[in-house]
This record gives structure tokens, C-alpha cells and sequence, in this order.
């Protein structure tokens, strides 16, 4: 008799023990079907809430663009195969800096170039007074030019404009009297506008 319990036992357990593992194997199944989906994960270190992400192509033409909601490390999947063959760029678009993250998608597959990434520097402006500082890093040398206009009830006049070359680091200082001006900042190809008043 204990005999016939103890092996009514293990028929019971190898009995839940076989139906264990046939629901994993249906688990695993639903699994291989969602490993199908092509998404790339991409990861970006300390961003802040406000921060512009988005996708261009080599036109510069914005194909996606979205706010970063929280600060910190920024996660998400994306299905890049969808995009045409060709270059594009990941930009994210920070306070003081422009983080640039190539890539292609040739035949559904994507490959990121992280040689050629890059980071801009923005141009800083501060006012103080009546003085206006502006500064800005350039570690390739690149060109830039300053123009600072004078707003006169609606119709801006140049006042000053800087050409700056073969340097690293852009630091001027200008004075300016009371008043309503737009300061235009050429570099790395970008055009940066403030506004002061």
C-alpha cells in the first residue's frame, strides 16, 4: 500500500512536472517571435528633460524629432530598417552642445559609424550690464562670424560683425548701449540667433 501511494506520488509530480515545462516551451515560442522584431536600442548618457532628439537625413531634413521627458540616461528602441537606404543622423540637441550619431541602412540593415561621431559646440551668450560675452568652443578650428544688429523700431542695421579664424575658442566681449539687438552666430555650419533687449 505505501508503495502504491509512493508511486501514485511520483506519477503525480512528473505529471506537473511535464506540464511545467510544455507551458515554457509554448512561453519560449511567443518569445522567438518577439526576438523577429528589428529594433535598434539606442542609449544616451546625460541628457535632461527638454533636450531635442531627432533623425535627419544628409539634406538635414528632420524625418523624427521628439522632447526627452526625463533627465539622466535616455533608452529606446527603434525600427531603423523602415528608413530607405542610405546616410542618416541621430541628433540630440543639447543646452551648450549638439551630439551627432551617423548612421546607414543599406538592404534592412543598420550600421553606425561611431568614428565619425561628432559633438557641436553652441555659441554661449551672456549679457551683463551693457555688455554683451560671447563665447564658444571650436576644437576643429572652424570658421565662425558674429553680427550683432541694431533694432531701430522694426528695421535691424549692422552694427558690428567679427570673422573668426584659426582659433579654438571664440571669446568676445562688446558694448552696447540700451536698447533692442539680434546677434547672429555662424559656425560649424549652423546659424544661431539671440535676441536682446
Amino acid at each position: 500500500m505505501k508503495n502504491a501511494i509512493t508511486i501514485s506520488k511520483k506519477i503525480i509530480l512528473s505529471a506537473v512536472f511535464c506540464t511545467t515545462l510544455l507551458s515554457n516551451a509554448s512561453a519560449s515560442n511567443n518569445m522567438l517571435v518577439d526576438k523577429d522584431l528589428v529594433k535598434t536600442a539606442l542609449t544616451i548618457n546625460n541628457v535632461k528633460a527638454g533636450n531635442l532628439l531627432s533623425i535627419k537625413d544628409v539634406n538635414g531634413i528632420t524625418l523624427y524629432k521628439e522632447f526627452i521627458e526625463e533627465s539622466g540616461v535616455y533608452r529606446k528602441g527603434f525600427d531603423l530598417t523602415a528608413l530607405s537606404n542610405g546616410n542618416y543622423i541621430f541628433e540630440v540637441d543639447k543646452d551648450l552642445e549638439v551630439e551627432m550619431i551617423p548612421f546607414t541602412v543599406s538592404n534592412n540593415k543598420v550600421v553606425f559609424n561611431r568614428d565619425a561621431e561628432v559633438t557641436i559646440y553652441k555659441p554661449f551668450v551672456r549679457q551683463e550690464n551693457d555688455a554683451i560675452y560671447i563665447s564658444q568652443f571650436l576644437p576643429d578650428f572652424s570658421k565662425a562670424k558674429i553680427e550683432i544688429y541694431a533694432n531701430y523700431n522694426g528695421e535691424l542695421e549692422l552694427l558690428h560683425a567679427d570673422k573668426i579664424e584659426n582659433s579654438q575658442l571664440i571669446q568676445k566681449a562688446y558694448r552696447l548701449e540700451k536698447g533692442s539687438y539680434k546677434i547672429i552666430i555662424n559656425s560649424n555650419n549652423r546659424e544661431y540667433t539671440k535676441f536682446i533687449n
